[in-house]
């Protein structure tokens, strides 16, 4: 699967645990150090990160003898490296999303085309309740190599007698994630021969009129599908850390589909508890957006959360090179990534002045280069544009997760140390929130917009996922 959160080693993973650091470093350098001497001279360079390690987990697979291999795609599925599966057992095709659009295309036709790549000639492939012209794309692809396509009844048609399917993850998508789940779980173990897999409530698909993939037949799940469903865990989406009266909302949306289902989630969640009784109640975004993303349609519809703060920085953990590897990006320098935040910002003030009806206004951007000279005395570095008013809306651009953290938390996070020192914050915003935050009964903090973003928070968060 990809991409990882905290570490490399969650990619690849062996019944449910990431390989341990010595397989890890084991195969790795079996496999680096064979492609290295087979390489062909007129072309000597290495696979890319991520081919590189698509070859290193199918050569896991095979020398550790594993039953069933789950394969996630990268990125499309018709020209991704994960597609060299000639006989997969079985494929699925979970809810489309305009994402990636630079590689996979701008319209979810063209994205389906590309997710139809992975189907092959007899393997089954299932798929979820999709908008109709590119469900018909999906079909015409499966035609085209002879795979039978069928649609997942959605999750209510595997419950009877009463019986709610409970699910571990929250929002009505991972229900929709569930029933294809099933589905493919069901394939496996069938063509295995297994007993005891559910009992196909209906005979045979139903083929309705007008309908362009048939319905797949719902089935009783087994005790273990209905143990496995009800204690799903799935880091960094829709995930709840509660520490104190810092409590932490952490979900990796960063498409529109995937921030809608994030907002109605932490509405849910967050918004209907009640407020405290001693106190205020403070709600703080922390996001980022990375790609070719429309940063702009995701903050938009952020906007209903009603945040006091919303908090931007870039997916660096530490403003140091020195710091955990996995997750550094050595194709993005800090200085472009914080432009890119500071982008955001002006993006979000101009969409609260519009929502508030104010005029837009915000000062000059800043040149970033000349903000990347941390003041030893501060010990934190506040990336604020400098003007002759407060902001109308109270954004902060930080240079680094954990800075960022800091400011939010203060000091009432255990996991999270105070700011440096007093006046740390010169700008406004940031020395009147910190009072604020300082007072608050409850601070609700909602992270989003990119995994590696959530990846970042949860290592800070919780250190025992770096070990």
């Amino acid at each position: 699967s990809s991409p990882h959160l905290v570490q490399v080693r969650e990619r690849i993973r062996i019944n449910g645990q990431p390989i341990s650091k010595e397989l890890f470093s084991k195969y790795f350098w079996l496999v680096y150090n064979r492609l290295e001497e087979t390489k062909d001279p007129a072309r000597a360079s290495m696979p890319a990160y991520f081919r590189f390690l698509t070859i290193m987990a199918f050569h896991v697979f095979l020398q550790e003898q594993v039953d069933l291999a789950v394969v996630e795609v990268g990125i499309g599925g018709a020209y991704d490296c994960t597609n060299i599966i000639r006989k997969p057992v079985v494929c699925g095709v979970s809810s489309l999303g305009i994402d990636h659009t630079s590689i996979l295309g701008d319209t979810l036709e063209k994205i389906a085309w590309q997710k139809g790549g992975i189907f092959k000639p007899g393997a089954p492939a299932f798929t979820v309740a999709q908008p109709e012209q590119p469900l018909e794309v999906l079909r015409d692809r499966a035609r085209e190599c002879a795979c039978p396509l069928y649609l997942c009844p959605e999750l209510d048609a595997f419950e009877e007698g009463g019986r709610v399917l409970a699910l571990g993850l929250a929002g009505d998508h991972q229900r929709s994630n569930a029933a294809l789940a099933l589905q493919l779980a069901r394939a496996w173990l069938q063509r295995r021969g297994c007993e005891g897999i559910g009992e196909l409530k209906d005979l045979s698909p139903s083929v309705e009129t007008g309908r362009p993939v048939p319905l797949a037949p719902a089935f009783r799940p087994s005790v273990a599908m209905v143990q496995g469903l009800r204690e799903a865990e799935w880091p960094g989406r829709t995930q709840v850390l509660p520490h104190g009266p810092v409590t932490w909302y952490i979900d990796g949306a960063h498409t529109t589909s995937s921030v809608q289902a994030c907002v109605r989630w932490f509405r849910q969640a967050a918004l209907n508890e009640d407020k405290p009784q001693d106190g205020s109640e403070v709600r703080v975004l922390l996001f980022n957006a990375t790609g070719d993303r429309d940063t702009a349609a995701l903050l938009k519809l952020l906007l209903p959360c009603q945040f006091d703060y919303a908090v931007f920085c870039p997916n660096f953990a530490e403003v140091s090179v020195v710091g955990n590897a996995d997750q550094q990006n050595f194709n993005v320098t800090l200085e472009n990534a914080l432009t890119r935040c500071l982008e955001n910002q002006k993006t979000w003030t101009q969409l609260m002045e519009e929502k508030v009806g104010q005029d837009p206004w915000l000062p000059a951007p800043l040149e970033v280069g000349s903000l990347l000279k941390p003041d030893p005395v501060r010990g934190a570095l506040l990336l604020m544009p400098s003007a002759a008013r407060p902001l109308n809306s109270n954004s902060l651009v930080f240079p680094c997760i954990s800075h960022a953290l800091q400011w939010i938390a203060q000091g009432r996070d255990p996991r999270v140390p105070a700011p440096a020192a007093k006046g740390a914050h010169p700008h406004p915003v940031a020395s009147s929130g910190a009072v604020l935050l300082q007072e608050a009964a409850v601070i609700r903090v909602l992270v989003t917009g990119s995994l590696h973003l959530v990846g970042g928070v949860l290592r800070l968060l919780d250190p025992a996922l770096s070990q």
